[in-house]
Order: structure tokens, then C-alpha cells, then sequence
């Protein structure tokens, strides 16, 4: 039988969470048979916090409690890049920093975490652009701001991912393509997210076009899915907080079949590209938000990331991608058995 491509599947533990606390989080993934996960939201007794707000007393708990329940972090889900370009009203209530210190204080303090959980993943965005306007006139310094992004992270031996999202620079397949090939930098991959296109109005088609245009410059996926039959042409800014029709990867317009079975051709040379820079495996990272999903987050409950999960597995069984769930030998390795 020959040998599957194989995959490392992890989520956004907090979507799985109705409270957030770190004990809900890794008891849902744990039960799911998931052994990695991207921390962005958590409550480790002092309320929900971002992964950039944590501690170091809080820090030392959640590596506890991950040993306890057999976690790894996957990535470190932090909000990098979703700050304003330019210091301009547009309506918006997105935040404007000076980028210098942004880079100083916020950057380095993503790095800081993903030291601290061991991880080498970083999770980022491209920048809001104007509101209303182009965002290829505002490639250029988008293009210089990541390349500086992407400096920092490499000299802490981290890799940076940039997701494409609704809003932002980086909102197409073809824009993300050039960021990647402007900024021009190992330490940059992007994250291909095909309800994130989908929701914008693109078709099936669309999506699949998008994903080849990013294909050469990914580093992992993020996978959630979209249905809305009112969308049928590109809609412009999109208010993230009004989205509803989020479903899992095997039932919405992405194409997630037709991705992923041409994404397995591309998993073993992307592993081993991956592992040059300490990077366990090509990772899958359930953001499925079938309760609901906004700027900053989502939420599926423990029930549908269990029914999120299932989805993207019935995908991998079809179009022959190889993962893993915990089994007994698991089970019995983290109790010393």
C-alpha cells in the first residue's frame, strides 16, 4: 500500500470552549483525539485573555495544564498585522501604531510567546488598508512592514504566517501571491483560508483559483468553510461581525475537496521544507466558527468542533491525506504506562 502524505491536525482550542478556561479547551481537544493546538483566547483564572495579554504566572500554568492533557501548541494565534496602515479615519475602529513601535513592543512580544510555548509558528495579517480603497496602492508599504515582520521573527528562529482575510492587504489568492514574493523571506509563508475568501462573494471556482495563486508561497491552512447563496459576486468590505453561514469543510462553496487533493501532491516537499526550520509537519488548523465568527475570533462550542473535525476528516479519507488522533498507545504514554 503505498505511503499517504500525512498532516498534523490542530484548531483554535478556543472556539471549542464555551467559558474559554484552559481546562475546557484541552479537555474538548483531548476528547476529539487532538494532540496540538494554536492558542489565542484563554482563561487561566484571571478572566479570557489574548495570548500577547498572558503572564508569566499564567504562562507557567498553561504549560502545566498542556502536559496534563498531552497538548503542544501548533501556533500562536496572535493578532499581528490587524492595525491600520496609515493613521486615517475611515469608519473604521481599527487602531492605528507607529510601526517602529509596533515592531518594538507587539512583534517582539509574539516572539516572546512563541518561546515561551515552544512553538515556531507565528499567525499574522497584512494590515488594514483605507477603507473603500484599492489595497494594491498600498502593496508597497504593506510589503515593507512584513519584510521588517519577517526579519524579526527569523532572527528568533520563528517563522511568520500571513492569513489571508476579508478587509485587509492580503484579502485575494493574488494579492497574498505578491506580498510572498515581494517580501521575498524565509521566515514568511502564507495561510490559506477558504471561507475567508468565500465570504467575500467569490465562487468555488474562485476560491480554487485563489488557492492556486498562494500554493507556492504556503506554509499551512487554516480550514473553515462558507454558504451563503445571497453572495454571488465580490462584496466589498465585508463586516466580519455580521457573518452567519460558516459550515464544515466537507459542506460549503471553498472546494475544499478539490484543494486538498491537489495539496497532497504538495505536502511531502512542504514538510520537508517545513522541518529545515524546526517545524514538526504540514498543519491543518480547524477555525471552523460554526456558532459564529467575527474580527478577532470565533466560536464553535465543543460540539462543533467535534462536527468540524469530523467534516475535514471525511474530506482526508476521500482525497487520501493521512493524520492522526490519539489512540490507546497515546493514552498510555501520557499516564506512563
Amino acid at each position: 500500500m503505498p505511503h499517504l502524505p500525512s498532516v498534523i491536525l490542530s484548531g483554535f482550542a478556543d472556539e471549542a470552549a464555551n467559558h474559554k478556561t484552559a481546562v475546557e479547551q484541552f479537555a474538548a481537544f483531548a476528547s476529539l483525539g487532538l494532540q496540538y493546538y494554536s492558542l489565542r483566547f484563554v482563561d487561566v483564572g484571571n478572566g479570557i485573555k489574548n495570548v500577547m495579554q498572558l503572564n508569566k504566572s499564567e504562562i507557567t500554568k498553561l504549560r502545566h495544564l498542556e502536559d496534563e492533557y498531552g497538548m503542544n501548541v501548533a501556533s500562536i494565534g496572535s493578532p499581528i498585522g490587524k492595525v491600520k496602515l496609515v493613521d486615517k479615519k475611515d469608519g473604521t475602529k481599527n487602531r492605528f501604531v507607529p510601526f517602529k513601535k509596533y515592531l518594538k513592543s507587539e512583534v517582539q512580544k509574539a516572539c516572546d510567546m512563541a518561546h515561551a510555548f515552544e512553538t515556531k509558528l507565528i499567525r499574522g495579517f497584512s494590515f488594514y488598508h483605507p477603507k473603500g480603497e484599492d489595497p494594491w496602492e498600498y502593496l508597497p508599504q504593506a510589503v515593507d512592514q512584513l519584510g521588517e515582520i519577517a526579519d524579526v521573527c527569523h532572527r528568533s528562529d520563528l517563522t511568520f504566517g500571513l492569513e489571508i482575510e476579508a478587509n485587509l492587504v492580503g484579502q485575494t489568492g493574488q494579492l497574498m501571491a505578491e506580498l510572498h514574493r515581494k517580501v521575498n523571506h524565509p521566515a514568511m509563508v502564507t495561510i490559506f483560508d477558504g471561507a475567508n475568501i468565500v465570504c467575500q462573494g467569490y465562487n468555488t471556482n474562485e476560491c480554487i483559483e485563489q488557492y492556486q495563486a498562494m500554493k507556492p508561497s504556503l506554509g499551512w491552512m487554516h480550514i473553515k468553510d462558507y454558504r451563503d447563496p445571497r453572495l454571488n459576486k465580490p462584496v466589498g468590505h465585508v463586516d466580519e461581525e455580521m457573518l452567519k453561514n460558516f459550515v464544515p469543510a466537507d459542506e460549503g462553496d471553498s472546494g475544499h475537496v478539490q484543494i486538498l487533493a491537489d495539496f497532497a501532491e504538495e505536502i511531502p516537499k512542504l514538510e520537508r521544507r517545513l522541518k529545515k526550520r524546526g517545524i514538526p509537519g504540514v498543519i491543518l488548523d480547524l477555525e471552523p466558527h460554526l456558532k459564529g465568527g467575527g474580527q478577532y475570533g470565533g466560536f464553535s462550542g465543543p460540539d462543533g468542533m467535534s462536527i468540524a473535525l469530523k467534516g475535514l476528516c471525511r474530506v482526508l479519507d476521500y482525497v487520501g491525506i493521512d493524520y492522526h488522533l490519539r489512540d490507546l498507545d497515546d493514552v498510555k504514554a501520557a499516564r506512563g504506562f
